[in-house]
């Protein structure tokens, strides 16, 4: 109930200012207000990287709340790639350029959301808006220059250990190593969402489903 009460009031407690992202049509643009941005950003996500971040939807409409990450999944922040499809499309622009630690507020239109059929509570034609807080932005394993550097034995798929050991460099480049329960929950939701044959590897074919992004 806490954490419900933290989503709904988030954006009182937070001062604000905007700016604007646009999409691919003139028409269509994703609202950016920044609630909080950190004194020191020693990386900011673009297109490709690997994000961990809670984010909570609202009706533009009424206000009224349909998604809460912090109670959803027992209150787990998500794991994605970003600006590949693997989250709304507002979502993928809105958060581009975002800090750790950074806050942000995105007034997403219906055709960058869940457009003319909507989803669930979200009805058909909806304008939402999403608060974000990203809680780490990582280099991830989705560029065709990364695939090779992953690719150990060069055998042109990814296996659990690849991937594992290529993302602990990263944090260790990064200065901030992790444990294990860390990097076993990110290897999970990458294989979840890209080893479509669930076969424990993702394979060339499996991994170039983002090539076309020109990542």
């Amino acid at each position: 109930m806490m954490w419900k009460l933290v989503c709904v009031f988030l954006t009182l407690q937070l001062a604000s200012w905007s700016v604007w992202a646009g999409a691919d049509e003139p028409d269509d643009q994703v609202k950016i207000e920044v609630l909080v941005k950190p004194e020191e950003c020693s990386r900011k996500s673009k297109k490709g990287d690997l994000i961990n971040a809670h984010y909570d939807g609202f009706l533009a409409k009424d206000g009224s709340q349909f998604y809460c990450s912090r109670s959803d999944k027992e209150g787990h922040p998500q794991w994605f790639v970003l600006g590949v499809g693997q989250v709304i499309k507002g979502l993928d622009i809105g958060m581009i350029d975002m800090c750790a630690g950074e806050k942000r507020k995105l007034t997403v239109p219906s055709a960058l959301a869940f457009g003319q059929t909507g989803k669930g509570p979200v009805p058909p034609n909806a304008t939402v808006v999403f608060e974000v807080e990203v809680l780490s932005v990582s280099r991830g394993p989705r560029s065709m220059e990364a695939f090779g550097q992953i690719d150990l034995d060069k055998d042109r798929s990814l296996t659990k250990a690849e991937v594992k050991e290529y993302l602990k460099l990263e944090y260790e480049k990064g200065g901030k190593p992790r444990d294990e329960p860390f990097y076993e929950k990110i290897l999970t939701d990458i294989f979840r969402k890209s080893d479509q044959d669930r076969d424990g590897q993702i394979s060339a074919k499996e991994y170039n489903i983002y090539e076309r992004d020109e990542l």
